[in-house]
């Protein structure tokens, strides 16, 4: 069993630097198999997620040398099967990434149903009516997806609903069909950009990335490359929050501050000081902060894994806020918890009403899932006394280093490990 012990009550102050994106490492991950010639990633996250993938890409043959924590060089040339076993892909929910990649490559895939945070249903409905529009038979028995083409061919594909996942997947086998697939209301997020200009990178044609329309004229091979992938938005909002709720004083390093605008928005309605900088932004946490009301939207809008840590912000606020969840309908588990250290937060199905407290009280916390988990590690920080928070496995998912990170700037926080 692995805890943190977090003495709470210190603002927090100084400089962090954001590792890189972890749901855009994911993918490009995945597309770095599609090639049969080196590719060297760098700036990938060290996190439990990206670990699991990369052994995943190993055991179905791919060579993945690990330069460096951060560093990794992959070559798709000895992939010997199709099949991604299920004891590596229970684990995390980007195992479906590896439908596209394996299909645009082989014109097969096998892959387990994916796993992950359970933060509510997350069907992949749009994913299979994306690859069934571009030939793809589709099987699913035994607890996974079996997809077969006699050869991909472009579509012209709507999605009913904006997703990411399958914005990234189809993205990722019409890369390698005949003709141009173009892909409507497409997700907009920054790490689909990433992903379409690191298969660029390795020859794709896509065009559009980072608008609702994506146009993708597939390519025959892919060739090698070298990229960096792009900081982490949300370890970055994470911080400010931090900043925010503490009432602290921290500079972030390494992000875009233009992937940071809506938590920017929202942090300076509720009266806090934010400074950016061309590859930084500081935040200082006011004494005294305002209620806002908060609706998570898919990108430009605000980001539904930054809506626990912006809850605690305004849990501790003046006023009553509102929070909407419009993503997932299951994200507010946490409440619970919070509500053991002295919140006053009501949830009437995907909404949250937020009465601000001055003050929470340490105590023992169970962590639901990755970002509630950020999210009370935060509380916990503002909190006056001791807490123990437990099941801080799915915090190291997606969070590099996190304890350290907060030590460094001055939070008490101690991990432990049985």
């Amino acid at each position: 069993m692995e805890q943190y012990i977090i003495e709470g009550g210190i603002p927090l102050n100084g400089e962090v630097t954001i590792g890189g994106a972890k749901n855009a490492a994911l993918g490009i991950i995945a597309g770095a198999v599609m090639a049969d010639e080196d590719v060297l990633i760098e700036n990938i996250p060290n996190v439990n997620d990206i670990n699991v993938m990369l052994e995943a890409i190993s055991e179905i043959g791919a060579k993945v040398n690990r330069i460096d924590a951060h560093t990794v060089v992959i070559n798709g040339s000895s992939i010997n099967t199709n099949e991604v076993k299920d004891e590596y892909m229970r684990k995390i929910r980007a195992s479906y990434y590896f439908i596209g990649a394996l299909l645009g490559k082989y014109n097969s895939a096998h892959v387990p149903l994916p796993g992950g945070c359970e933060i509510g249903a997350r069907p992949i409905d749009q994913h299979l009516k994306g690859f069934r529009a571009l030939g793809a038979k589709i099987d699913i028995s035994g607890g996974s997806l079996h997809a077969k083409s006699d050869g991909l061919k472009a579509a012209h594909i709507y999605f009913d609903v904006v997703t990411v996942g399958a914005t990234i997947n189809v993205m990722l086998a019409a890369s390698m069909a005949h003709g141009q697939t173009i892909i409507e209301n497409a997700a907009r997020e920054p790490h689909i950009v990433d992903v379409a200009n690191f298969l660029n990178s390795m020859g794709a044609n896509i065009k559009g990335a980072g608008t609702d329309t994506i146009r993708i004229r597939g390519v025959e091979r892919f060739h090698g490359t070298e990229y960096s992938i792009i900081p982490d938005q949300i370890e970055a909002g994470t911080f400010m929050c931090m900043a925010a709720a503490t009432r602290g004083n921290i500079l972030i390093k390494n992000v875009i501050p233009k992937h940071l605008e809506s938590i920017t928005a929202k942090l300076l309605e509720m009266g806090n000081e934010v400074i950016e900088y061309d590859e930084a932004v500081r935040v200082i946490g006011a004494a005294e902060q305002r209620h806002t009301d908060v609706k998570t939207l898919p990108y430009p809008g605000f980001p539904t894994d930054m809506q626990p840590q912006m809850t605690v912000a305004l849990a501790l606020a003046e006023g009553i806020s509102v929070v909407t969840e419009s993503i997932f309908e299951n994200r507010f588990k946490y409440v619970d918890e919070l509500l053991r250290m002295g919140a006053s937060i009501r949830v009437e199905g995907n909404v949250a009403v937020i009465c601000g407290v001055k003050e929470l009280s340490g105590a023992s916390i169970n962590v639901p899932d990755l970002r509630a988990g950020a999210a009370l590690v935060t509380a916990a920080l503002k909190a006056k006394g001791k807490s123990t928070l437990d099941e801080i496995g799915y915090i190291k998912r997606g969070y590099e280093e996190f304890d350290k990170k907060i030590a460094g700037l001055g939070g008490k926080i101690t991990y432990i490990s049985d």
